[in-house]
C-alpha cells in the first residue's frame, strides 16, 4: 500500500506540472507579447494619423443685407448766419440777447438814423415838386396838341411842349423810385430775424455806432443766428460703400452726453463726387429737434443701415493664407484633398472677413491651416466642435 501510494503521489505531481505550463505559457503571452502587439498597432495608427492631419473646416457664411456702419459726425444747425447792419446810423434799442429763441421777422434790434429820416422827408417833397411839374407839362401838352388838330399853333411848338411833358414824366419817375429807395433804407433801422432760431451771439449795445460798410470797409455783425429746430449732420462714407447710400436711407445719431439715447433720421443728400484726399463720399443727415435736445456743433456717432445688394461672404481671419503670390484660403474637396483657392479680401470685420471674390460659398474651408499646407495634400476632416489633433 505504501509503494502504491508513492506512486500515485509522483503520478500527480507529473500531472500537475504537465498542466501548469500551458497555463503560464498564457500568462507569460497576456503579460508581454499582447500588450507589444497591441502597442505596435496603436503606433501604426498614430504613424497613419500623422501621415494625414486632421483639420478642422468651416463654410463661408453669407453676408448680412444690411450693413451698420458706425462713422463720427458733427451736428451742424440747418441754418446759420451773421446778421449785419444796412444802414449807418446807431443803436436805439436791442431786443434779443443769447440763447433767445426767435420767429423769422422777429425785430431783434433798432437803429436810429436820423440822416435817412431826413433824405426820405425831402425826397418826398421833391416827389411832389416832381408830380406837380409833370401835370402842368401834361395839361400845356394835350392843350397844344388839340390847337395844332386846328392849325392854331405850329407843330414845331406842339413838339415841344410833349417833349417837355415827357421830361416831366421821367423826373416824376426818378423822385418816387428815389423815394422807394431811401423807403427801404429806412426799413433796415429795424434788424429782424431772417429764420426762426436761437441768438447764440450779441456784439451791440445801446448807443453803439453803427457802420454798415458806407465808408467803403465792411461793418461788424450785430447777432448770430442759428436754427436749432432741424440740424444737419455731415458724415464722411468711405468709398467702398459710396454707391449704396441713397437718399431715404436710414440712420441714428448718438451723442455722449445723451448715452442710452438714439435720434434717428435720414440721409437727404450726398455730395455725388468721391473726394480725391479722403476718398470718400461727404452725405447730408437730416435729423428733427424741435424739443432742442441736440445741441448744434456737437461731436456723435452716426450709425447708418447701408443696403448691402451684393453681400460678400465671410471666414474666421484665421483661414487666411498669406503668401507671395496673394491671399489663398485651403479648401478640402469631396477626395478629402487640399485646394489652395486665391481670394480677394472685402471689408475686415475683426474676428471675421469679407471674400469679394474666388469663393461660390459652398466650399469647405480649412479654418486653422498650417503654413506648410499644399494643394494635393490628404487631410482627415473632423466632425464640428472636434479638437483636430
Amino acid at each position: 500500500m505504501d509503494r502504491n501510494d508513492s506512486t500515485n503521489d509522483r503520478t500527480r505531481s507529473r500531472w500537475l506540472r504537465r498542466a501548469a505550463f500551458p497555463t503560464l505559457f498564457v500568462a507569460l503571452l497576456g503579460t508581454g507579447i499582447v500588450p507589444r502587439l497591441e502597442g505596435r498597432t496603436a503606433l501604426r495608427e498614430q504613424t497613419t494619423a500623422y501621415e494625414e492631419p486632421t483639420v478642422a473646416v468651416v463654410h463661408p457664411t453669407p453676408g448680412a443685407r444690411v450693413q451698420q456702419l458706425k462713422l463720427p459726425a458733427n451736428v451742424q444747425p440747418y441754418a446759420t448766419t451773421w446778421i449785419y447792419a444796412r444802414t449807418d446810423g446807431y443803436v436805439a434799442h436791442w431786443y434779443a440777447d443769447i440763447g433767445t429763441h426767435v420767429a423769422a421777422g422777429q425785430r431783434l434790434a433798432d437803429i436810429a438814423a436820423p440822416e435817412i429820416d431826413a433824405e426820405l422827408q425831402q425826397a418826398r417833397q421833391t416827389a411832389a415838386t416832381a408830380e406837380a411839374n409833370y401835370e402842368m407839362a401834361k395839361v400845356t401838352a394835350l392843350r397844344w396838341t388839340a390847337l395844332l388838330k386846328t392849325h392854331s399853333v405850329s407843330e414845331e411848338i406842339t413838339q415841344e411842349d410833349v417833349a417837355k411833358m415827357k421830361a416831366a414824366r421821367a423826373a416824376l419817375a426818378a423822385a418816387r423810385d428815389n423815394v422807394v429807395r431811401l423807403q427801404e433804407l429806412q426799413s433796415y433801422e429795424r434788424v429782424t430775424a431772417p429764420f426762426p432760431g436761437v441768438i447764440t451771439a450779441r456784439n451791440i449795445d445801446v448807443g453803439a455806432l453803427i457802420d454798415a460798410g458806407s465808408t467803403g470797409g465792411r461793418g461788424g455783425a450785430l447777432f448770430h443766428l442759428v436754427e436749432t429746430d432741424k440740424l444737419r449732420v455731415f458724415v464722411d462714407v468711405p468709398q467702398e460703400f459710396a454707391a449704396e447710400v441713397q437718399p431715404g436711407t436710414a440712420a441714428t445719431l448718438t451723442l455722449p452726453q445723451s448715452p442710452g439715447r438714439a435720434f434717428t433720421g435720414q440721409v437727404v443728400r450726398t455730395a455725388g463726387a468721391i473726394n480725391i484726399t479722403s476718398r470718400t463720399l461727404l452725405v447730408e443727415v437730416d435729423f428733427d429737434n424741435r424739443d432742442g435736445a441736440i445741441i448744434p456743433g456737437a461731436y456723435g456717432t452716426i450709425d447708418l443701415a447701408i443696403p448691402i445688394t451684393h453681400p460678400f461672404p465671410t471666414l474666421p481671419v484665421s483661414a487666411l493664407l498669406f503668401r507671395p503670390q496673394g491671399v489663398r484660403v485651403a479648401t478640402v474637396d469631396a477626395a478629402s484633398r487640399v485646394r489652395l483657392v486665391p481670394v480677394d479680401l472685402g471689408r475686415d470685420f475683426g474676428n471675421r472677413i469679407a471674400i469679394a471674390s474666388g469663393l461660390s460659398g459652398s466650399e469647405r474651408v480649412i479654418a486653422n491651416p498650417n503654413d506648410g499646407i499644399v494643394t494635393g495634400e490628404a487631410v482627415r476632416v473632423v466632425p464640428p466642435g472636434s479638437n483636430p489633433s
